[in-house]
């Protein structure tokens, strides 16, 4: 048996409906922007951000968060828009249990009395916009 010969990278551009010029790894600056813009979003609602991107084997929280006793483990979701679908739907039961799984490492490493809560930031970031469209923000987006 022969090998079936790659298909041309145009036709590959197109089944993944990736604009030229745009390279899928621009997805973690996206990412990244997001973050910034949440973090920002709570700064402006009162809340102290205490960690970005705290990862551990089980998983990644975004945004570990602090306001009047609550300790808010954070989830950021960007997309240019939500036709699709909305961004915290893309917070499945899997994602879930690995912000389960690394908060439970959080507080194993930092210890408080503080009343924890899973939340979720939308960022609606339209493509070459400078700044997001919209932000939503969930608080207790699910439980544990």
């Amino acid at each position: 048996l022969r090998p079936k010969p790659d298909p041309p990278h145009e036709l590959f551009e197109k089944i993944l409906c990736v604009p030229r010029g745009n390279p899928l790894r621009a997805r973690g600056e996206t990412g990244r922007r997001g973050e910034e813009a949440a973090a920002a979003y709570l700064g402006r609602r009162g809340y102290t951000v205490l960690a970005r991107n705290f990862r551990v084997r089980e998983g990644e929280i975004d945004l570990v968060a602090q306001r009047d006793g609550i300790l808010a483990f954070v989830e950021v979701k960007t997309r240019a828009d939500s036709r699709f679908a909305e961004a915290r739907e893309f917070v499945t039961p899997q994602k879930q249990r690995r912000l389960l799984l690394a908060a439970t490492q959080y507080l194993a490493a930092h210890p408080c009395a503080l009343q924890p809560r899973f939340d979720v930031a939308e960022v609606y970031w339209p493509v070459g916009a400078a700044e997001p469209s919209e932000i939503r923000y969930w608080e207790n987006a699910f439980e544990a």
